[in-house]
């Protein structure tokens, strides 16, 4: 009883405290217009924090006063230099929904695609070369819709400039990222996946540099599946567009990898200082498979030993072998057996 006490105690001190806080800090401020030349004060010498927590106080104490929207327009950007950029796209929600007919209303779209253009580059960003095609997409795709949504609403804004550099530059890193997927897809043979990317990135991100990857990308998939006719149109795509791309070689012929990430152990557990993380093997056959001959697993397996059979194969004698050259090739013209 005596410790709940002393914390609703604790509690009511801290809150009583905190009021006093805030009394503190705006007890000579009275009339609107002060809190609202003092938050601007705060804001061009550059105390973000202090401008957030007076336009909050004016809107609380004039909801309707006549600096209350502005107050609002301007939280966006105090929130957005502050560093909290949730709040800065929270303020200009808010903004855009209680004021849809203000005449700064592209400001309040601007504003929000920025907070998430910059929450995408990240802090370490700044200070080290990264690649942000290669980190988490999410904010990026919310900005290149918002400030798509700012050019459609407004493209005479003053802003509309700004914004669809920043689309540009936000495509591209999208359109890239899909092709790290897709290249990872490709390196581990899943190639439908990795068809189904890089042809996202041809049908969406069309004058991204990433383009002519994505088209590389799909020839190989289609040379892997067997599907040459697709493949040829793909390799055509690539000679007429990009006939300088790495896998074309000097006579214009398209080159299909022969290398798979494929880390042995001691390359793993060493991270990478020992070892080898390569695959030379061809990843798949690059031509159709010809039906005309079966394949060996549909011939019989007999005549295992006992000792083949539990041991699972590693030991005995495993029977004989059919070779493909040793199966007769199978005609639609065949008769069946009569019965």
């Amino acid at each position: 009883m005596r410790v709940l006490l002393s914390l609703i105690l604790i509690s009511l001190t801290v809150s009583c405290s905190s009021l006093r806080e805030e009394r503190d800090e705006f007890a000579n401020l009275s009339t609107e217009e002060q809190f609202y030349r003092d938050a601007n004060r705060q804001l061009n010498s550059g105390n973000y924090s202090g401008a957030v927590r007076t336009y909050q106080a004016l809107e609380a104490r004039f909801p309707f006063g006549q600096y209350a929207a502005q107050a609002q327009l301007e939280l966006i950007y105090a929130n957005y230099r502050s560093g909290n950029v949730e709040g800065a796209r929270a303020a200009a929600d808010r903004f855009i929904r209680l004021h849809p007919d203000h005449p700064n209303i592209d400001y309040a779209y601007y504003l929000k695609g920025v907070a998430s253009f910059t929450e995408n580059s990240g802090f370490v960003s700044r200070f080290l070369p990264t690649d942000p095609s290669k980190r988490d997409i999410t904010r990026a795709r919310d900005a290149f819709t918002e400030f798509s949504l700012l050019l459609a609403l407004y493209p005479d804004s003053d802003y509309a400039a700004d914004a669809q550099a920043r689309m540009i530059f936000l495509r591209n890193n999208l359109a890239t990222y899909e092709i790290h997927v897709s290249t990872y897809y490709l390196e581990r043979r899943a190639y439908i996946a990795a068809l189904n990317r890089a042809r996202y990135v041809v049908e969406n991100f069309q004058g991204s540099p990433a383009v002519a990857e994505a088209v590389s990308i799909m020839a190989e998939c289609y040379l892997r599946l067997g599907l040459d006719d697709l493949a040829d149109t793909s390799i055509a795509l690539l000679k007429t567009n990009f006939p300088d791309h790495p896998t074309l070689d000097n006579s214009g012929n398209f080159t299909v990898r022969d290398h798979v990430t494929n880390p042995s152990l001691l390359y793993t557990v060493s991270f990478g200082l020992l070892g080898s993380n390569a695959d030379n093997t061809p990843l798949a056959p690059t031509t159709r498979p010809n039906p005309s001959i079966a394949p060996q697993s549909a011939s019989p397996n007999t005549g295992r030993s006992l000792l083949n059979i539990l041991s699972m194969g590693r030991f005995g004698n495993n029977g004989p072998v059919v070779r493909p050259d040793d199966v007769p090739p199978v005609s639609p013209t065949d008769e069946l057996p009569q019965q």
